[in-house]
């Protein structure tokens, strides 16, 4: 569905920002490399990438200058600027350019997700998942559309998808996005007539019964992996929601 291009000089930084991410969970059939300005911009005008993440320095010339390029040929790429440097007059250039972010190496990969759901479902219009599944699109838990929802419970929504193992909470949602976490909660509620924690729970449930039928992992591995580290508290949630216990199902 998408097309992503990653131009940076050092091979070991393309190869680690190709693993950085599952990029095929986010819809990107095509990532491509280039190792400078004059073949990126020679291969983004072939490609058009819907995302470019470009070095700030590749070799002796600077990202933003291929961006410029790009730009007067109008291409709908969205940009994402990376350095090692905090430099401001790097990252005013790369503002002046148009970049939807400028991220500081060592890239954090939960900052770089984020800036990569934002581009995708504010600037792309879409959403996370496998384009070739007929179940891509429906929201597992509610089995709504996901274009039936705002950007913003999506966002949330896939920041379940990704870190559900995780302790997440109102509050690490809402400081997430620099919002109220009253006000976050209760538009959550009012879109899809559940706590955020409810949601959360039946995910988990779901994701473990996965587990459950496909593999012979041990039911404390299983319920670790889906983020309780309670067995008392699994047990419950799971036999509430199934009627039955893990074995039984299994």
């Amino acid at each position: 569905m998408y097309k992503l291009l990653i131009v940076d000089d050092e091979p070991q930084i393309l190869e680690g920002m190709k693993r950085i991410l599952d990029w095929k969970h986010y819809g990107f059939d095509y990532v491509e490399t280039c190792d400078s300005t004059d073949a990126a911009v020679s291969r983004a005008v072939q490609l058009i990438p819907d995302i470019a993440i470009f070095d700030v320095c590749i070799g002796k010339n600077l990202g933003y200058d291929a961006i410029r390029q790009l730009n007067e040929v109008q291409l709908p790429t969205k940009y994402i600027i990376m350095s090692g440097y905090s430099d401001f007059k790097y990252a005013q250039q790369a503002i002046r350019c148009g970049v939807k972010d400028y991220l500081l190496k060592p890239l954090e990969k939960e900052k770089l997700q984020q800036v990569i759901e934002k581009i995708i479902i504010d600037d792309l219009h879409g959403s996370i998942g496998d384009p070739q599944s007929s179940t891509a699109h429906l929201d597992p838990v509610m089995g709504v559309p996901y274009d039936s929802l705002s950007k913003l419970v999506n966002r949330i929504l896939l920041m379940v998808r990704e870190d559900f193992n995780q302790n997440i909470t109102l509050k690490s949602v809402a400081d997430r996005f620099q919002m109220n976490s009253t006000y976050l909660g209760q538009l959550f509620i009012k879109e899809t007539n559940m706590k955020l924690s409810e949601y959360l729970m039946l995910y988990r449930m779901q994701r473990a019964k996965e587990l459950i039928q496909t593999t012979n992992e041990k039911i404390h591995w299983i319920a670790c992996s889906v983020g309780y580290n309670n067995m008392n508290y699994f047990y419950t949630h799971f036999h509430s929601y199934y009627g039955k216990s893990p074995s039984d199902l299994r």
